[in-house]
């Protein structure tokens, strides 16, 4: 890269440094907005979507765990298909699947209940069969983007690398929850208006798939070996560099605890607090009455929290270089930790709702130089495999984390499972901050 992208500390200049990179991060970073815009618009209101078709919070904690589960099993194997057949063909598969489960959400409610071994089970048992499909590009892929950035930045550099491409990402997570909330805007029953939503994620996937086949440049991909099974990964997880140890433990600590509540994050706002907007803006003159529903009050509140997210990556990318990985690392482990507290806690109105939301967006800070820290002292043509080593690990604990969470907002209170979520990241947090190590190249 130019010694003038090096110097770049902004968004505006991460979208110059993004647009400057290689071909191959480049159309790999252009699908990564594809299926961004698909799941934000939809994954963060499907426990609303699941509550809307019957389930009850410990379902919705279920599901949570459910999701758990696939992350925890699909990078690894996700990781050793890209390192093995190369990202282009294995990130296309993984996009036709993503979309494919995204017509499965869509279909849910025409498709109804069923009956399982005498048992009926409302359609929200749909919503578990498209995450399986959903997840592939997610979680398949994870391994794939991180090995690309690699090949494309400079070891120093890692962290302005991810921020480039994250930056650019994220804008998709801002645009992604709005662009929903208009849309459930345009029905009063919230299950017909996420439809829509659904339907325009099925069109987002297939072009994310398709622009990432045909102009994804497959000629520099480091291709490793035949995937060995288990004693590969047994090996994997053997020679893991040390240094992604302690990050690895407080990292697991602080996403335990954020899975107990992630999925609830909606329910919090929509059926907990029940806090929708109700104002009138003056334009030109003329005023405009603002009546929107919780429901789509939330994909608002989403979007503030991306904003924030994207005036704080860059800048936060450049001070690692200057002060290191860990304390920008940090700092995000921080904001996840406490966030719990912070939203379930809030007054129950409006602008508390934008405040705390906006408070939430700082955890991102983090995300670049987080993965520069565990991607960065990988090998060559080895960072998929690390890479979902890592996440094995780090997801298999998380897995029971949701569940727990849905026991204890169904059968004790949703004040209590934030509280002890939020304890759970602060331990996390204070480890990272005692054990963790640098990565070379920032000391």
């Amino acid at each position: 890269m130019a010694r003038e992208q090096a110097e770049a500390a902004g968004p505006v200049d991460a979208f110059r440094q993004f647009f400057a990179l290689r071909r191959d991060v480049l159309v790999l970073s252009l699908a990564m907005f594809a299926f961004s815009l698909g799941f934000q618009m939809t994954s963060r209101f499907l426990p609303e979507y699941m509550a809307a078709l019957g389930a009850s919070g410990f379902v919705v904690g279920l599901f949570g765990t459910f999701g758990n589960v696939i992350s925890a099993v699909y990078p690894y194997p996700g990781g050793a298909v890209s390192d093995r057949i190369g990202s282009r063909y294995a990130l296309t598969v993984f996009g036709l699947l993503s979309t494919l489960g995204f017509a499965v959400w869509l279909v849910a409610p025409g498709v109804g209940a069923v009956t399982v071994a005498g048992v009926t089970v409302g359609p929200w048992i749909w919503v578990f069969v498209g995450l399986v499909l959903a997840q592939a590009w997610k979680s398949f892929g994870l391994g794939a983007t991180f090995a690309v950035v690699k090949q494309a930045t400079e070891p120093s550099r890692l962290a302005a690398g991810f921020a480039s491409t994250e930056t650019f990402r994220r804008t998709a997570f801002l645009i992604g929850p709005v662009l929903a909330a208009v849309l459930i805007g345009l029905r009063d029953e919230f299950t017909v208006s996420f439809q829509f939503v659904l339907a325009v994620a099925v069109v987002f996937g297939a072009v994310g798939t398709a622009v990432q086949h045909v102009l994804y440049d497959a000629s520099r991909d480091s291709i490793g070996g035949s995937f060995e099974g288990i004693a590969r990964v047994r090996r994997d997880l053997r020679e893991m560099p040390d240094e992604l140890r302690p990050l690895l433990v407080g990292d697991t600590l602080v996403r335990f605890a954020n899975g107990m509540v992630y999925v609830f994050f909606v329910l919090v706002v929509t059926r907990f607090l029940e806090v929708g907007l109700e104002a009138t803006v003056a334009l030109g003159g003329v005023s405009y009455a603002v009546d929107l529903s919780p429901e789509a009050f939330f994909g608002y509140l989403l979007g503030v929290e991306m904003l924030v997210a994207l005036l704080v990556m860059a800048p936060a990318a450049k001070a690692a270089e200057r002060v290191g990985l860990k304390p920008v690392v940090a700092l995000g482990f921080a904001v996840y930790a406490v966030f719990p507290v912070v939203l379930v806690y809030a007054p129950a109105n409006a602008t508390a709702m934008v405040l705390v939301f906006a408070f939430s967006g700082l955890r991102f800070a983090g995300l670049p130089s987080h993965k520069a820290l565990i991607v960065g002292p990988a090998e060559q043509g080895a960072g998929g495999r690390v890479t979902g080593t890592y996440y094995l690990l780090r997801n298999v604990v998380v897995v029971p984390s949701a569940a727990l969470g849905g026991y204890l907002w169904e059968y004790v209170s949703p004040e209590v499972a934030f509280t002890f979520a939020a304890a759970v990241g602060l331990v996390g947090t204070a480890y990272f901050l005692l054990f963790g190590e640098e990565f070379e190249a920032y000391r």
